[in-house]
């Protein structure tokens, strides 16, 4: 279906500003409104406002529009009153973002799994960690929108991150944990909320996740991301180059052929993003007390088939161990204590990554950001 201007017109008439309390419309704030395709932009010129409820304005206008047009890729940007027409503030998103929007980020690793319930959150928190060991500067985004479980792993949960304003624009301050920078939709919402949007309202998070934060230089960026090949993961492809991808699998059949699924999306000829290699999570139990006692109860030889399938490596394996657990409940990640068999597991494998991410700057040439023309 065609968006139609008029109708755009109409849907942020039902807005309201909250400094007026007039809708935005009436109020004369929308200005440069420009359509291309599904794409719809304009200009909002806020009076005074702080940083926060320009954000919940921003939220309100991309809402509004995507209920009565679910596909539009919807980019609001805020202008100070006054602001001469057609004249972008600094700093503020345009409708074609730069090459590479976080120039100060050296490598974005995507850490997926295609499945659920293999563990790539708790993954994603201790390799973030094992990195940072190793003297690296690290950052975390909690992609996985629909179950952010990042915030309670990392001893955040229930915060909420500051928002700054960047030329007039208002951007969020990634909250720290352990000298990690990281954001979550999961700090927006509130904890018991369910978080009940469509596909491009995901997407246009994660844009703000990346365009919209204010992320310091870093060596590593680390995207955890959703189960599956969708609309989470085409944005990200779309929005910033991605160094290349960790699949995480259990050792089972069933958790490896969805992860084979996952891998095979990054390395379509249309995205081309290597994959770095394969974490094997719940490889076997080990009791803490008996760490040379290995039960495989989930089977045997998953990662391995997968690194093979993929032409890859098998970055390391990781046992079930009881501090796996309390460290992810309790916001204290069990990288963090030296001698445990997980925590050792977890320091191997971010050497690991570490000497393939090298490896694939010396021997592949470097990714660009996907331009998908396809639905």
């Amino acid at each position: 279906m065609a968006i139609d201007t008029s109708v755009i017109i109409k849907t942020l008439a039902q807005v309201i500003d909250p400094g007026s309390g007039q809708d935005l419309i009436t109020m004369s704030m929308v200005r440069d409104l420009v359509i291309e395709g599904n794409k719809v932009s304009f200009v909002v010129e806020v009076r005074k406002l702080d940083n926060e409820k320009k954000q919940q304005l921003n939220f309100a206008c991309m809402e509004a529009i995507q209920s009565v047009y679910p596909e539009a890729d919807v980019h609001v940007h805020m202008a100070q009153q006054g602001q001469p027409q057609g004249t972008p503030q600094p700093g503020m998103q345009q409708n074609f973002p730069p090459p590479n929007p976080l120039p100060q980020v050296k490598n974005v690793i995507a850490v997926g799994s295609g499945k659920g319930g293999v563990g790539k959150s708790t993954v994603s928190v201790n390799l973030a960690l094992a990195l940072k060991a190793t003297g690296a500067k690290v950052g975390l985004i909690d992609a996985d929108l629909y179950g952010p479980s990042i915030p309670t792993m990392m001893g955040l949960k229930g915060q909420r991150p500051q928002v700054q304003d960047v030329y007039g624009s208002p951007k969020i301050v990634p909250l720290e944990a352990y000298g990690i920078p990281l954001i979550s939709i999961g700090f927006i919402v509130d904890p018991e909320q369910a978080v009940v949007l469509r596909g491009p309202r995901l997407a246009g998070i994660l844009g703000q996740f990346i365009n919209d934060c204010i992320w310091p230089e870093l060596d590593y960026l680390l995207i955890d991301l959703p189960p599956g090949t969708g609309d989470i993961q085409l944005t990200l492809v779309q929005s910033i180059p991605v160094t290349g991808s960790i699949m995480v699998t259990t050792p089972q059949d069933v958790a490896v052929d969805d992860a084979l699924k996952a891998m095979n999306m990054f390395l379509n000829p249309s995205i081309n993003v290597p994959t770095l290699g394969v974490i094997e999570n719940m490889s076997w139990f080990t009791p803490e007390e008996l760490p040379d006692n290995k039960y495989k109860i989930f089977g045997e030889g998953g990662g391995q088939k997968l690194a093979e399938y993929g032409k890859t490596e098998l970055l390391g394996q990781i046992p079930i161990v009881m501090g796996v657990r309390t460290g992810g409940d309790n916001g204290k990640p069990v990288v963090l204590n030296d001698g445990n068999p997980a925590s050792d597991a977890f320091k191997v494998i971010a050497q690991n990554v570490i000497n393939r991410i090298a490896w694939r700057h010396q021997n592949l040439d470097p990714t660009e950001r996907v331009k998908i023309t396809t639905q």
